[in-house]
C-alpha cells in the first residue's frame, strides 16, 4: 500500500510496498520512486458514484494492478496487487486460442480439397505465414528426385525437383521415413544446402524438420526456416509445428490416396466406357449412352462395333442391357463384352455365340442376366445387308428413307437366365438412306412427360424416328437422346443406350475405309 498527498508525495509506505518499490519512503516524490504508469493522477470511471480506474503495468519482471482510493482530504491510497500469474495465464490462454483457431483453419483449408498439389501449396503457405519466415515441403522420392515446394512468408509457393541425397540435411532422411523429428538445437543452420533455402531468404538462423505423417505411409517432411536476425525456435514452437504437420500430413496423404484411386479407376473404367463409332467398310455407325445417374459414367448398358478382320466380311454390332445399375452392372457388362470379343471368330453364327455366352454366365456365381441384340452388317453395292438376332431384347427398328418405321421380327431368350438358349434371327436389307436402330429399354421406359410418370414408350419412339428419315446415323442418335432427355427432365431413369446403323446415300471412294473424311460420290 502507498499513500500520497495532492502533490504526489508519499505519506506512507507499508512493508509489502517497500519490497516492490525499494526506493519508496515517506517524503519522497512518487514520480521519483515509481514507474510512469503509476504516477498519473487517478482517473474517474464513467457511471454512477465516484469510482476511480485501476491502472496496470510492470515493475521489474512482475506485473501489478494499482487500485486507487481518493480520500476526502485529497490523499490517494494505492493498493498494489501482483497480477503476474493472472497475466501469464491470460497470455497463455490467448496463445492457445490463437493456435487452436489456426489449427482449425488449417484443417478446414487442407481438407477442403482432395487435390494433392493444392494441399501441398496450402501447407507451405500457412506454415510460412504463421510458423516461420519460410517453409519447405519435401515429398517422398519420385524416381531419383524429390518433389519440393517452398514458400517465403507472404509469397507464393514455388515447385521444383532436387536430386540431392536427403542424408545431406540432418534429420531430413529420418523425417521422410516417418521417424520422430530431430530437435532443432541439433541442426546446424550452416549445413542447410542451397536447394533447401528459398531464393532471397538470406542467412538461416534456425531450422525445424518434422515428418508429415500419412495413413500408414509418410506423406513427406516439413522444414521451417527462420532468419539469423530472428529468435530461434523454442521447444514449444517445435511441438506446435508437429501438431500442424500431423494435420497437413493427413490431408496430403488423403489427397495422394484419392489421386491414386482416381488413376486406377480411370484406367479400369476406360475399357468399360462405350467406344466412339464411325464409318466402317462403307457402313455408318453411331452410338449414344447415358447412365442412370448423371454423376456416373458407366452402367449396365453397353455396345460395341467389331470390324471384320477379313475385307468384305460383316462387322459385328453388340448392344446389351445387364440387369441392374451402377458399378456392379458395369463390371458384368465388361465381362460380357470381353467374352463376346473372345467369340469373334464365330461372329457369323449369332446363335452359337449367344449360346456359349449363356453357358459362360450360368457357370459364374453372378446371378445377373442380360438382354442383347446382335447385328452383322456388310456393304453390298449401295445397300447394307444385315443379320439381326435378339436375346430377350427390344426388337430393332428399321427406319426407311420414306419415313416408315418397321420392327425387325427377331426374338430370343434372356442370356444367363435359362440353361437352354433359343433365338430366331432375321435378315434385313438397308437401302441408301435407311437406318437400323438398336436401343435399350431405358429409352422406351423412360418416365416423365407432363405428368412426370408417363413412359416415353415405343409408339412415341417410332413417331420420333419417322421424322429422322434420311438423316445421318449420328443425327438420329442425337435426336433420340434430345427427346428422351426432354421427356425425363430431371427425373429418375434407367441406363439408356442407342446404336444406329445406316446405309449412306454416298459411296466411299478413298482407300482408307472410312476412317478419314476421304472422297464421296452420290
Amino acid at each position: 500500500m502507498l499513500v500520497a498527498d495532492r502533490q504526489a508525495v508519499l505519506l506512507a509506505v507499508n512493508e509489502a510496498a517497500s519490497l516492490i518499490l525499494p526506493d519508496a519512503c515517506p517524503g519522497s516524490a512518487l514520480a521519483d520512486v515509481a514507474p510512469a504508469w503509476l504516477t498519473a493522477p487517478p482517473a474517474r470511471r464513467p457511471g454512477v458514484g465516484v469510482q476511480y480506474a485501476t491502472v496496470q503495468g510492470p515493475v521489474a519482471d512482475r506485473t501489478y494492478e494499482a487500485h486507487p482510493t481518493v480520500r476526502d482530504d485529497g490523499t490517494v491510497v494505492w493498493w498494489l496487487v501482483d497480477d503476474t500469474d493472472h497475466r501469464l495465464a491470460r497470455e497463455a490462454l490467448l496463445v492457445e486460442r490463437e493456435r487452436t483457431a489456426f489449427l482449425t483453419d488449417a484443417s478446414n483449408r487442407l481438407l477442403s480439397s482432395l487435390n494433392l498439389e493444392r494441399c501441398t501449396d496450402v501447407t507451405t503457405m500457412m506454415a510460412a505465414d504463421h510458423l516461420a519466415d519460410a517453409a519447405v515441403v519435401i515429398a517422398p522420392a519420385h524416381g531419383r528426385e524429390f518433389p519440393v515446394v517452398s514458400c517465403l512468408r507472404g509469397g507464393t509457393p514455388v515447385t521444383s525437383r532436387v536430386p540431392d541425397d536427403p542424408q545431406d540435411v540432418p534429420g531430413l532422411a529420418e523425417a521422410l521415413q516417418g521417424f520422430p523429428p530431430v530437435p532443432a538445437r541439433w541442426i546446424d543452420p550452416v549445413a542447410a544446402p542451397a536447394w533447401l533455402v528459398p531464393e532471397g531468404f538470406g542467412t538461416v538462423g534456425s531450422i525445424v524438420i518434422t515428418p508429415l505423417p500419412g495413413q500408414g505411409v509418410p506423406a513427406g517432411a516439413l522444414v521451417l526456416l527462420r532468419r539469423e536476425s530472428d529468435a530461434a525456435f523454442t521447444e514449444t514452437e517445435e511441438v506446435f509445428a508437429r501438431l500442424f504437420a500431423a494435420r497437413a500430413g493427413a490431408a496430403m496423404s488423403a489427397a495422394r490416396l484419392y489421386a491414386e484411386q482416381a488413376s486406377i479407376s480411370e484406367t479400369l473404367m476406360r475399357d468399360l466406357l462405350p467406344p466412339s463409332l464411325h464409318r466402317v467398310a462403307g457402313v455408318e455407325y453411331a452410338g449414344g449412352y447415358r447412365p442412370s445417374k448423371d454423376h456416373e459414367r458407366i452402367g449396365g448398358d453397353f455396345y460395341d462395333v467389331h470390324p471384320s478382320a477379313v475385307e468384305g466380311d460383316a462387322s459385328l454390332v453388340v448392344l446389351g442391357d445387364v440387369c441392374g445399375k451402377g458399378l456392379e452392372a458395369a463390371v458384368m457388362a465388361g465381362k460380357i463384352r470381353n467374352t463376346m470379343h473372345a467369340l469373334l471368330p464365330m461372329a457369323d453364327d449369332h446363335h452359337r455365340m449367344l449360346t456359349l455366352l449363356n453357358t459362360s454366365l450360368l457357370n459364374t456365381r453372378n446371378a445377373r442376366f442380360a438382354t442383347m441384340v446382335l447385328a452383322s452388317a456388310r456393304r453390298r453395292g449401295n445397300s447394307v445387308h444385315m443379320r439381326l438376332t435378339s436375346a430377350g431384347h427390344p426388337a430393332p427398328l428399321i427406319v426407311r428413307s420414306g419415313g416408315g418405321v418397321e420392327e425387325a421380327p427377331t426374338r430370343g431368350s434372356l442370356v444367363g437366365a435359362l440353361p437352354h438358349f433359343t433365338a430366331v434371327g432375321v435378315d434385313v436389307t438397308l437401302a441408301p438412306g435407311d437406318a437400323c436402330v438398336l436401343y435399350t429399354d431405358g429409352i422406351s421406359e423412360a418416365r416423365g412427360g407432363p405428368t412426370g410418370g408417363a413412359e416415353f414408350g415405343e409408339v412415341r419412339l417410332r413417331q420420333a424416328l419417322s421424322t429422322c428419315a434420311g438423316m445421318p446415323a449420328q443425327a438420329i442418335v442425337e435426336r433420340v437422346q434430345m427427346l428422351t432427355s426432354q421427356w425425363v427432365a430431371g427425373g429418375q431413369h434407367d441406363d439408356m443406350a442407342i446404336v444406329v446403323i445406316s446405309a449412306p446415300r454416298d459411296e466411299h471412294l478413298s482407300a482408307v475405309d472410312g476412317h478419314t473424311r476421304g472422297r464421296f460420290t452420290a
